[in-house]
């Protein structure tokens, strides 16, 4: 059913969903300027748990008072289920949300279909030129913009320093000697590099570092090329750093690889020397603490002897390009309280919303602000490889191969040991028609 619904994507909303996104909201204004809107409920849309408590009651407190009468409601859908119940919740209007989270590489299948509401009257307000381009771009349609950046993160390699000293190795300065030393480190309880077989978000960062792309465009067609000897190199060496590495099932994918990295899987030994996540990872990792509410927190890698982070290196050395990870937002172009959407927008893109996403190691989507994520290692290596980083293709389909695991597929064989030529020639002719929003070949 889920594979059917992500194909189904581009067409269901190519029919239910354009409308009124090309019409500019008609607010009242007050002798002041500002923007009124009849009081009302309205529903923001959350993907998986990024967007941390105190974020969440931040915009839910601010909302009811800068828009009284109103309340904002938060619901949180997670990452795997989101494209399916957009599909189904976007075109109906008596029960889309108003707001929505959208990971920046799904945008583009909805903004081509008319699901979101124009944001061009707004866009200089929010931010504009300020807002992360990358982002925007993968939210805007024939100059028109539809969904904004909400975070950007990056991810680099988290790893214990314990066991890597104790090993006799630094932190390599090359993607081949990464290789070598997490090998190095792989025992039959601990993995060298914890990675599971159908992690593809982490693993493209070995096609980009090899100068490969997964797609490219002409004009409006996209053509899937895996087959490209670039792209071949980096998807052989990934395999070669799995099968050498990781100890993690093939199976596997967007595990709590910090925990293996702390504790491992029994509490008594850490499970794996090294991982790669996202920059907020950071505060999963560590010794464990209690906070000044009691709680059982992790310390944030307070003891650099034991954990220490360090940028995945390119081939020739300096930083590997790696997925940039993140988020967009969008108003739903069904929303029946599109003037208080926006104004939730203009909140979301306020200096002290902004600077208290980098204070919850989130990058905000307004580079003015990206100096709230403070000036350690962990904000210098998350901007730097954010600098570094690359998106998916911007392609209409790209959030139906997401929806239907195409590329959790295709990494799996490759893990398994698959003929990664003969695989990259198959999933070619399969993933072509899916980027211009038709069925898998």
């Amino acid at each position: 059913m889920l594979r059917f619904a992500a194909l189904g994507v581009a067409a269901t909303l190519a029919l239910t969903a354009c409308s009124s996104s090309d019409t500019p909201s008609d607010d009242a204004t007050t002798a002041g300027g500002e923007k009124t809107a009849e009081a009302a409920e309205i529903t923001l849309w959350l993907a998986g748990g990024d967007t941390n408590d105190e974020l969440r009651q931040y915009l839910k407190d601010t909302f009811a008072a800068e828009n009284p009468g109103s309340t904002l409601t938060i619901e949180e859908v997670a990452w795997p289920d989101l494209v399916t119940k957009l599909t189904t919740a976007l075109p109906d209007e008596a029960n889309t949300p108003d707001v929505v989270e959208i990971g920046n590489t799904q945008s583009p299948t909805f903004t081509t279909v008319g699901a979101f509401r124009d944001l061009t009257p707004i866009y200089d307000e929010l931010g504009g030129d300020k807002l992360l381009q990358s982002f925007v771009d993968v939210g805007s349609v024939d100059g028109k913009n539809y969904a904004l950046p909400y975070y950007f993160g990056s991810r680099y390699m988290f790893y214990r320093k314990d066991i890597w000293t104790a090993a006799g190795l630094e932190v390599p300065k090359t993607l081949s000697e990464f290789s070598e030393s997490v090998a190095k480190l792989k025992t039959d309880t601990q993995s060298g590099f914890a990675m599971g077989g159908q992690d593809w978000r982490n693993g493209i960062s070995w096609v980009f570092a090899n100068g490969g792309e997964l797609a490219t465009v002409d004009g409006t067609t996209w053509t899937s090329t895996l087959s490209d000897p670039k792209t071949i190199e980096g998807l052989t060496q990934w395999q070669e750093v799995y099968r050498t590495a990781s100890n993690l099932p093939s199976t596997e994918r967007d595990v709590a690889y910090w925990d293996f990295l702390n504790d491992g899987t029994d509490g008594s030994a850490p499970a794996a020397a090294t991982i790669m996540a996202p920059g907020w990872a950071r505060w999963s990792i560590g010794d464990i603490t209690t906070n000044d509410a009691g709680d059982e927190v992790r310390d944030g890698m307070a003891d650099d002897t034991t954990f220490d982070i360090f940028a995945l290196p390119g081939v020739d050395g300096g930083i590997a390009p790696v997925f940039a990870g993140g988020s967009n937002i969008a108003v739903s172009a069904k929303s029946q309280h599109p003037e208080l959407a926006e104004n939730l927008l203009r909140i979301i893109f306020s200096e002290e919303y902004q600077t208290k996403l980098g204070g919850a190691g989130l990058g905000p989507g307004n580079s003015d602000f990206v100096s709230s994520l403070g000036d350690d290692k962990f904000a210098t290596t998350m901007i730097e490889t954010a600098a570094a980083s690359k998106l998916t293709p911007a392609a209409p389909g790209w959030a139906a191969i997401e929806g239907a695991f195409v590329y959790e597929e295709l990494f799996q064989k490759i893990a398994d040991g698959g003929d990664v030529a003969a695989l990259a020639t198959e999933y070619d002719a399969k993933l072509t028609p899916m980027l211009n929003g038709g069925a898998a070949g």
